[in-house]
């Protein structure tokens, strides 16, 4: 995200990729969310991320990893990040993605694939704004 390099955020993506988003980050109940890419399609989501990063800046990008979990067998886990990331627009505004999502990752021929992700979502302020730049 920080390169905002879109082939290189791309490649770690499994080719089975979902993505759900919360319509805001207290909205804990799955019922709710949105699934606005759907699958993983390289060419949908490429165009997507780079139109993202033609038109805002990225004033600030802070990750802290809270928790990771790997299976036993060494082919599933999953990452607990606390994200505060910050874009502007050339008009000034601006889009804060600020909470907590859970990175699901996958081993495939030795390499490890982001599969899933839940949208960011707030679990309390002392958890998202302890986020520090990692």
């Amino acid at each position: 995200m920080d390169t905002q390099d879109v082939n290189l955020l791309l490649g770690i993506l499994h080719e089975d990729m979902v993505w759900p988003w919360p319509p805001d980050a207290r909205a804990h109940d799955p019922e709710q969310w949105l699934m606005v890419w759907g699958r993983y399609d390289y060419e949908r989501w490429r165009r997507g991320w780079q139109e993202l990063f033609d038109t805002h800046r990225l004033v600030h990008n802070r990750r802290s990893i809270r928790r990771i979990a790997v299976s036993a067998e060494g082919d599933g886990a999953f990452a607990v990040v606390d994200v505060d990331t910050l874009w502007q627009s050339a008009d000034g505004a601006t889009s804060h993605w600020l909470g907590r999502a859970c990175k699901m990752y996958t081993r495939v021929r030795g390499e490890w694939k982001m599969i899933a992700q839940t949208g960011l979502l707030d679990y309390g302020s002392a958890n998202t704004q302890r986020a520090t730049r990692t």
